[in-house]
């Protein structure tokens, strides 16, 4: 599992994902659970590898590719 998301995605994954998170669980709204897919770009984010970018061939990881 090779990193394949950058600095800048990384924090931008966490934080979106922490918005969605806080809409989960603070508020009362019937929809509010869809709020959870938060954790998703949390895990991408903290983990550094995103799934998706692998499956199109796409890396914003400055790390060069030997």
């Amino acid at each position: 599992m090779q990193a394949n998301v950058g600095t800048v995605d990384r924090v931008l994954r966490v934080v979106a994902g922490a918005a969605l998170l806080a809409v989960a669980l603070l508020v009362a709204h019937p929809y509010a659970w869809l709020g959870w897919i938060g954790v998703i770009p949390i895990l991408t984010g903290v983990l550094g590898f995103c799934p998706a970018y692998r499956l199109i061939g796409l890396s914003t990881c400055p790390l060069k590719r030997g």
